[in-house]
């Protein structure tokens, strides 16, 4: 999901919140139409270049520029099933990352039924096979360090084809936006987010601004794990894992560690109001005809390396 600054005007959060259901949600049939027509109205964007990469680059495992604006080499896929987890949406080929973080999920998986008496995970987009910018869905997720987790309870039963592709994810907010559905949520989605921000390699998680407010309440008395725990807008169906850049690695640009507290005050509250009033109050569009939305991002806005891992074999 974008990733996007608080200061995003409210006149764009409807459309955000929509589209990060929407893409959550979407089936075979309507990924394929959107990748399509994105490759069509922008051929050489990279986007398009990357996002019809079929198989990794073959070179030396790297993390290489920003979340959001990178790629990813030497990438290694999560299997699409094992003990503990099941990939979703196995058509996108987005079950790449850094062998760091497909280490990292594979363990974690493993710990989940302890943590939440579940039988594992339903993992959902990570990266492309050479990192880069999606067709859809996606602002981040470039290099290989971030991996969407369901909020869903893994069934017992392995999921058919079908399922994999079009099964609903389940939406943790409340009607109203500004706390979790309790019929949905439950105490062992809080015992596994914390279990994943108490994990020292990840960077940070993101969540929808209503599963922060349950995560502040349910937090208990050790709250240090919180300060990883952003709101951003979507993120109601899943939660957003991003791990650090591997020591050493040169050329992968991390984020600051957090430093401005649980984020369980004023500042959350601010968020939430925010997606209340763009759901239930937008503003009325202005006027006149629409702007031109702005071109995707070009080959030339990645590092130079990142030219090198698209033409590689």
């Amino acid at each position: 999901m974008p990733l996007l600054r608080r200061f995003t005007p409210l006149i764009l959060l409807p459309l955000l919140v929509a589209t990060g259901a929407a893409h959550a949600q979407s089936t075979a049939e309507a990924e394929a139409k959107a990748r399509a027509a994105n490759i069509a109205a922008y051929p050489d964007a990279a986007r398009a270049l990357f996002g019809q990469k079929t198989t990794p680059a073959a070179m030396k495992a790297r993390a290489i520029g920003s979340y959001a604006r990178g790629c990813l080499a030497g990438a290694t896929a999560l299997p699409v099933d094992g003990e503990n987890w099941q990939v979703m949406r196995v058509a996108r080929n987005r079950n790449w990352g850094h062998p760091e973080l497909i280490s990292f999920l594979e363990q974690f998986a493993r710990e989940v039924p302890k943590i939440t008496g579940w039988s594992g995970l339903l993992v959902g987009d990570i990266s492309q096979v050479r990192g880069g910018p999606m067709l859809t869905g996606h602002a981040s997720h470039q290099i290989g360090l971030d991996a969407d987790i369901w909020l869903t309870p893994m069934p017992r039963k392995r999921l058919d084809s079908d399922d994999r592709e079009n099964m609903a994810a389940t939406n943790m907010a409340r009607s109203d936006w500004r706390d979790v559905n309790p019929k949905n949520w439950t105490p062992a989605h809080t015992r596994l987010i914390r279990a994943a921000a108490s994990e020292p390699r990840v960077e940070r998680i993101f969540v929808n601004p209503a599963l922060k407010v349950a995560l502040c309440r349910e937090a208990g008395s050790d709250r240090s794990w919180l300060s990883k725990v952003r709101p951003m807008w979507g993120h109601n169906y899943h939660f957003h894992i991003r791990m650090s850049c591997p020591p050493g690695m040169e050329g992968c640009q991390g984020q600051e560690p957090p430093n401005f507290g649980d984020g369980c005050g004023a500042e959350l509250d601010g968020w939430v109001e925010k997606q209340y009033q763009a759901i239930f109050n937008p503003p009325k569009p202005k006027p006149g005809p629409k702007p031109k939305p702005k071109p995707p991002m070009s080959l030339d806005a990645l590092p130079a390396e990142c030219r090198q891992v698209l033409v590689s074999r």
